[in-house]
């Protein structure tokens, strides 16, 4: 019975990882945001909320907040909404690079928590209403492709995707 939990965690663990770097049935984050002229970043289509900047910072602000939620009990999230999006529309100078950089480091450290055998990831924790490391791993997973998603259809609007 031990070995097939082991097996199953590992799966489970290397499925969720999957996920996380995305491309399964869709482009990546990674993709969508490559290669944005920096004059585009910030520009809003009309008609629409958001620019390019503030979907890949909600992205960063929200990754990061789960990520510290899972590893850290007494972690206090952002105020919602406005807590999760940047007030500018678009970003100064290497806040660009920063927000990219960032985004990649908090996904590759709660790759690592996913990886590490001594987390659980089926057990709710003790501490939130009822959240495992699945579900966080889900969250990430789906929140990052929904805004992918946006990022590429602005692209789309601006000419700017290939």
């Amino acid at each position: 019975m031990q070995a097939s939990v082991v097996t199953s965690r590992g799966a489970t663990a290397k499925a969720l990882i999957h996920m996380l770097n995305g491309g399964q049935a869709h482009v990546t984050f990674d993709v969508a945001i490559s290669d944005i002229p920096p004059r585009y970043r910030g520009v809003r289509p009309q008609g629409l909320p958001y620019s390019i900047w503030q979907q890949m910072e909600h992205i960063r602000i929200t990754q990061w907040d789960i990520l510290e939620f899972c590893r850290n009990k007494n972690h206090k999230s952002p105020p919602w909404p406005e807590g999760y999006w940047p007030e500018t529309t678009s970003p100064k100078d290497a806040f660009w690079d920063q927000s990219l950089a960032k985004i990649k480091s908090d996904r590759k450290e709660f790759i690592g928590l996913l990886q590490d055998p001594s987390t659980d990831l089926f057990t709710p924790f003790p501490f939130g209403d009822g959240q495992n490391m699945i579900r966080e791993a889900l969250l990430i997973a789906d929140h990052t492709s929904y805004h992918t998603g946006e990022i590429i259809v602005i692209r789309r609007i601006l000419g700017i995707w290939p």
